[in-house]
């Protein structure tokens, strides 16, 4: 097995769990009725969770553990038990429903109708398979069961059958070369394995710690959900405006500090669930955020007073801080300190390649040309030849799913978009897609982290020479193929067979289609989308608009906000102050997630979360982890699943509440 220099933090991951001699189907007709579970029941909890705490509520963890409780208690009523397989597919099942795919409806009509999306044009071109004009919404109301909302909804459906089947395409081909023949660790793959099997008490594994910590996180997350959710949530559906003991989502001190730290965003969340996350993620990753956080607060002031930040306004809050700072200086500065990471991240992916191929170049002599071919002809074996325990398939058959979803997406692409180059498509599917996929796969089976080069998709629309906005929404193929093998180290190390997903999403999918557009009906119903009764979206969905507006003006007729905004120098001082800040602190010795953590930090960030998170990772790491060794560890991720199984619980409790009530109401009064 090739051999990789690693942190000791990385490693220690690498050994939390090895894969099972043994593999078994997990698909079983619990499997149906946990589909309609999760559709008729999670899913609402999930989308209603996200536009009131946003994503930071994890309501996707909440929801594979609230199904996986459920069911793991009916059975055991029952006098049988879940099998390790049947709870992984529970588990990537409610990941399935979490994906709540026609709530992108309730963004859509959003933006068509947003203030500045209008005052910029971009409201006037978007196109109508994409979501109606505004005049036609506010003529028909909150519904979208209207003729002109069947074409967005048909896009989305077809999206979704073929990205489903696109994840068996070029993803898989990329998990066989790095796990099966490159044999690469993979050491985030365990930290996402391991909770998927806490609750899997058969007679050969009575670990009952794993069910203890696990409640015990449950009730904390219950606790706690009362009063951020549930109390906002049933005040907000009696009361004209709802009750928030504590703030959602955060408390805004950027005006109360403007004077002496000017054009600095500061705000805190309440969210405890930052507190866990904190416990459980990489530790020298978030001691690197902090620092970058801190060295944003102290620059952005000094920034003003060079006159960098003229936009900014002591009256701002933190959005409005962020767009003005972002138009400035962080939009070009982001870009510079992303290239930088690119950069390191491409080096870490070819140093250790380089270093090989000069010990086998050294090794040659040593070596018959008979005895070099035979280790060419192993590898490629090992790649062809399939796993029966694990239930593999051809690579081949992966490549045509690769080729069959890629021709369609060009295709439909140029028919929704006439006068665009369709050989820029044919670039992304070719050249650009396949190479960041497997440079995101070796750097996912090298550290556990991803490859994202910013600004490419932009760069390629600007340099086509096309103008209008409608290229923004064209379903343009360039996902990044590489996460997806992570997903398939883990369904190994639960021991579950490839076809259990195959038959999961067949079962599943329908029903998300119903359920989703259903519930996205139901909540534009209950009230606007964004407003006081979705305080997430309220503040947030302004700032994304803009920040999406700004993009779009790039490729719009006459002058462009986002080429007045980009700026070279602070491009090269971005990247120049990336790859020194990642060179200097190398050089000491520091852990190679520390690096990466101040580097992404110094793009511009807001304390929010960070505080407890920052928090949670000191008591985890100085109080509790000499308390309990390293089985600290194996509790954490358990701790985090336990409490957001309990604030989901009380989401949808919450959710429940509000909509019977809606329902309710005009039979009432």
């Amino acid at each position: 097995m090739a051999r990789y220099t690693q942190d000791k933090e990385l490693e220690q991951y690498r050994r939390l769990m090895e894969p099972p001699e043994h593999f078994e189907d997990g698909f079983t007709w619990k499997t149906v009725v946990g589909a309609v579970f999760l559709g008729m029941l999670i899913m609402p909890g999930s989308m209603y969770l996200s536009l009131v705490v946003g994503p930071e509520a994890n309501m996707d963890t909440a929801a594979r553990w609230v199904t996986i409780i459920l069911f793991a208690e009916i059975a055991r009523r029952s006098f049988k038990e879940l099998k390790m397989q049947e709870i992984y597919i529970f588990y990537y099942m409610a990941g399935l429903a979490m994906a709540s795919p026609f709530q992108g409806l309730l963004w859509n009509q959003y933006l068509v109708q947003s203030d500045y999306a209008n005052a910029m044009g971009v409201a006037q071109e978007i196109p109508s398979w994409w979501a109606p004009a505004a005049d036609v919404i506010r003529e028909q109301g909150h519904t979208f069961f209207t003729k002109a909302w069947l074409a967005p909804i048909m896009l989305i459906i077809v999206g979704l059958l073929v990205s489903r089947l696109d994840q068996y395409g070029f993803g898989y081909v990329l998990y066989r070369i790095t796990n099966d023949v490159e044999e690469l660790p993979f050491p985030m793959a365990p930290v996402a394995a391991a909770g998927i099997t806490a609750l899997a008490q058969t007679k050969d594994n009575m670990e009952r710690w794993r069910w203890r910590c696990f409640s015990i996180g449950a009730v904390l997350g219950l606790s706690f959900g009362v009063f951020y959710i549930a109390v906002p949530a049933i005040s907000g559906a009696l009361l004209d405006k709802p009750i928030q003991p504590l703030p959602i989502p955060w408390v805004d001190f950027t005006p109360a500090v403007s004077k002496f730290l000017p054009a600095a965003p500061m705000n805190i969340s309440f969210n405890i669930l930052w507190f866990f996350q904190g416990m459980v993620l990489p530790f020298w990753a978030i001691i690197g955020g902090a620092i970058g956080v801190v060295c944003v607060l102290t620059l952005n002031p000094i920034l003003y007073h060079k006159g960098i930040l003229s936009h900014w306004d002591p009256q701002m809050d933190v959005i409005n801080t962020l767009y003005s700072n972002n138009v400035d200086f962080y939009l070009s500065f982001s870009l510079g300190l992303t290239l930088a990471i690119t950069t390191v991240s491409l080096a870490k992916i070819f140093t250790p390649a380089i270093r090989a191929w000069r010990a086998k170049r050294g090794n040659a002599t040593a070596l018959s040309g008979k005895a070099i071919g035979e280790k060419r002809v192993s590898a490629w074996r090992r790649l062809l030849i399939n796993d029966p325990r694990r239930g593999d398939f051809s690579v081949f058959i992966a490549l045509g799913i690769y080729i069959f979803s890629n021709t369609f997406w060009i295709s439909l692409s140029c028919w929704l978009i006439e006068g665009f180059p369709w050989q820029f498509f044919v670039f992304y599917a070719l050249v650009l897609t396949p190479l960041l996929s497997y440079a995101t796969a070796k750097l996912e089976g090298l550290c556990g982290q991803a490859l994202s080069i910013p600004y490419i998709k932009e760069a390629t629309y600007i340099l086509s020479g096309y103008k209008g906005v409608k290229i923004w929404f064209a379903p343009v193929p360039i996902p990044n193929y590489g996460v997806a093998t992570v997903n398939f180290r883990v369904l190994e190390l639960t021991g579950t067979k490839i076809v259990s997903q195959i038959k999961t999403q067949l079962v599943t999918v329908p029903i998300i289609i119903i359920a989703s557009i259903v519930f996205s009906q139901l909540l534009w119903n209950m009230a606007e989308v964004p407003s006081a009764a979705y305080p997430y979206a309220q503040k947030m969905w302004d700032l994304s608009a803009k920040n999406l507006c700004l993009t779009y003006s790039s490729t719009m007729e006459g002058g462009s906000m986002f080429m007045e905004a980009l700026r070279l120098k602070y491009v090269l001082a971005g990247m120049g102050t990336g790859v020194i800040s990642f060179t200097v602190l190398s050089m000491l010795g520091l852990p190679t997630l520390l690096v990466f953590g101040v580097v992404r930090g110094l793009g511009q960030s807001t304390p929010s979360g960070i505080v407890l998170e920052l928090v949670g990772a000191l008591v985890g790491r100085y109080y509790f982890r000499k308390r309990f060794g390293d089985q600290w560890m194996k509790y954490t991720p358990i701790l985090l699943a336990g409490f957001s199984c309990g604030m989901g619980l009380i989401g949808m409790v919450s959710v429940a509440f509000t909509i019977l009530n809606k329902m309710m109401a005009p039979l009432i009064f």
